[in-house]
């Protein structure tokens, strides 16, 4: 199925638009500083939340076998619990997978 350019763009606008407001109206509705601890708390972990729920499912799916993806997730898990910087982690992570999938084809 294709859309028409002019479709697109009109699909395009209506997406910026949406945009645009969410990230507006808290700004326009909310003037002073929140000071609900819980509130606060609350918006503090909401990008680590959606990062998590982006990330995690596609660690799985991304590889030919679940096992690999196992596997780098528990290496990222392992790295970044001994404080490791990002870069390290991810690296440990995706040279762990890529072992395991060279690997794993051995023995089935």
């Amino acid at each position: 199925m294709t859309v028409s350019p002019e479709r697109f763009f009109i699909y395009l606008l209506i997406m910026a638009g949406i945009t645009y407001l969410l990230r507006l109206l808290p700004m326009l509705l909310i003037r002073r500083k929140i000071e609900n601890k819980f509130i606060r708390s609350f918006l503090y972990y909401i990008p680590y939340a959606v990062l998590a729920v982006m990330a995690i499912p596609a660690m799985f799916h991304a590889t030919s076998y679940l096992a690999s993806g196992i596997i780098g997730a528990a290496v990222a898990i392992i790295l970044a619990y001994l404080f490791k910087n990002l870069i390290i982690v991810a690296s440990g992570s995706c040279v762990a997978v890529l072992i395991a999938e060279l690997i794993i084809p051995l023995f089935i």
